[in-house]
């Protein structure tokens, strides 16, 4: 009886166990660290895809004039305030002028002096024309009546010399011409030199625009070459953007773009690469372009915001896509994980363009119609069992 009793206790026991150990194993296959990872999944397609890159730039105007004076002085006045409008030619401020008024009148005077000691100089040399071609006549005159035994040798040697002085009398007073000439060219030279510095107090706008800072007020110490207004042309708005050079190629001017302002809440504005820059930046490593409004914002945004740019590059072939999630990196290979009866393997590609809608061109690697997983819940590798879901909790469709 104790042995069938005992005996009756295991069979009981074992009866009870062998569902919990079924469960447990069905538990632990199913939602357990045996499972099977959820993914999800996509098809290979041929698709013609529109590449397209993204930049991030700060708005700037293409033409900047910086006005200020080109000697060190002080600001006697500005006459305009941050945000007028200005025309070429129009004054906006002026420097002190300290003695250069005074010393343009003294030198109007040494001009002037200079001009007296030039009619002087020329009468002198009128004078010693004269002298010299009445001694040249006298010293003819006296050689022929010396040949004719009317007058002596000496006499004729006296008038020989007054000739050489009146010669050497007519070259000293052209060259005392020549020099007050000089003298008077070099006066008003200087003079002119002045009224152009007096002129360069004046502070005026080169061209039409827009004043953008005021960099010193009256009373203010600046350099030469420092700016006291700064002046923009608002019409010449463009966006220096930064591109990251793995994604710029095909980048070139002329390609259409889209520019979103920081401060705007929707739409955007159409423009253009109307350059990319020779020199990249060796340190962010972007490549850099300026991108032009095709029609200049109204009203115009203040210099300096950011704007988002995105530049649409030529529409490429139909050929082997998936989304760009699907690509992944194992062991130092670029590759996506593909579905094969319910069996994983990892096949390395070779991409190509991409475009802003997630999507990257296979160039070797793929076919149409292939099944590739997109997104995993935990990572995979070949021998992992996988289950195909709509969608992971926490990943956009």
């Amino acid at each position: 009886m104790k042995r069938l009793s005992l005996n009756g206790r295991t069979l009981t026991l074992l009866g009870a166990l062998v569902p919990l150990l079924a469960l447990f194993i069905y538990v632990a296959l199913r939602s357990g660290p045996l499972a099977p990872v959820p993914v999800t999944v996509t098809m290979v397609e041929s698709r013609a895809i529109a590449p397209a890159i993204f930049g991030v730039g700060a708005l700037e105007a293409r033409y900047t004039y910086k006005i200020g004076p080109t000697v060190a002085g002080r600001v006697k006045r500005v006459d305009v305030q941050v945000g007028d409008r200005v025309r070429a030619g129009q004054l906006l401020g002026e420097m002190d002028p300290v003695d250069f008024d005074d010393r343009i009148a003294a030198q109007t005077a040494a001009s002037k002096r200079a001009e007296a000691t030039v009619l002087v100089a020329e009468s002198q040399a009128q004078e010693s024309s004269v002298r010299k071609t009445y001694a040249e006549a006298q010293a003819q005159r006296y050689e022929q009546l010396w040949q004719e035994h009317w007058v002596s040798a000496e006499a004729v040697e006296g008038k020989r010399q007054e000739l050489q002085v009146a010669v050497a009398g007519f070259a000293l007073a052209h060259a005392n011409l020549d020099a007050t000439r000089q003298e008077l060219s070099r006066t008003r030279f200087d003079r002119e030199g002045l009224l152009q510095q007096r002129a360069n107090l004046r502070l005026t706008a080169p061209a039409d625009g827009l004043v953008a800072r005021r960099e010193a007020d009256p009373g203010s110490t600046v350099v030469a070459g420092q700016a006291v207004v700064e002046v923009i042309d608002p019409a010449s708005l463009w966006i220096n953007a930064r591109f990251d050079q793995l994604r710029a190629g095909g980048l070139r001017a002329g390609l259409p773009a889209h520019i979103v302002l920081r401060s705007q809440k929707g739409g955007g504005f159409a423009g253009r690469v109307s350059l990319v820059e020779p020199m990249a930046d060796a340190v962010t490593e972007e490549t850099l372009a300026k991108v032009v409004f095709d029609s200049p914002p109204k009203p115009a945004p203040p210099i300096g915001e950011l704007a988002e740019v995105t530049v649409a590059i030529a529409v490429m072939a139909a050929s082997p896509v998936v989304p760009n999630a699907s690509v992944k990196r194992v062991d130092g290979s670029l590759g996506v994980w593909i579905i094969e009866e319910d069996t994983l393997r990892f096949a390395p590609v070779k991409v190509g363009a991409t475009d802003l809608d997630g999507r990257v061109q296979i160039l070797d690697g793929l076919k149409v119609g292939e099944r590739v997983v997109v997104y995993s819940q935990r990572s995979i590798d070949a021998h992992s069992r996988v289950k195909a879901v709509e969608r992971l909790p926490g990943v956009s469709p």
